[in-house]
């Protein structure tokens, strides 16, 4: 299995987190017992970038702190987009009391986690995505 993560900074947040994400979802990809070659992008942006691409895409007028992108399962690929609003970050950082990395960790294992088939659109698959989001970044909040 060949797990290829790319991390684009396309907001004017400087030195943000890149080996520690990626570490975090290749933990994902490894433990979730993929077999598939993965490719995924993660690309941070503000809250009015994701903005637009909830209207447009998702059709919700409203700004979210991730949104992922499954673009395609060719046979034994994996691949995919990862968008992580930095604005919304921050909020939740502070919010939670954890750390920017921290918080920007948990939202790229959260998208890795769509990106392989996890829902959280109940109580109990959102709490399930919790707890392995917790796993994966090897701390709680």
């Amino acid at each position: 299995m060949k797990v290829e993560i790319n991390i684009y900074n396309d907001c004017s947040f400087k030195y943000l987190p890149k080996k520690k994400v990626i570490n975090s979802l290749k933990n994902v990809f490894k433990y979730e017992n993929l077999r598939s070659n993965v490719f995924v992008n993660i690309i941070y942006i503000t809250d009015k970038e994701i903005l637009k691409i909830n209207r447009k895409y998702l059709k919700h007028n409203s700004t979210t702190d991730v949104i992922t992108f499954f673009l395609g399962d060719e046979k034994n690929t994996l691949e995919g987009e990862i968008y992580i609003s930095i604005d919304t970050a921050i909020k939740q950082a502070k919010q939670y009391k954890v750390s920017l990395t921290n918080e920007i960790k948990r939202l790229a294992v959260h998208g890795a986690l769509h990106l392989i088939g996890y829902d959280d659109n109940t109580i109990d698959k959102r709490e399930i995505m919790h707890n392995l989001e917790n796993k994966y970044i090897g701390n709680y909040r």
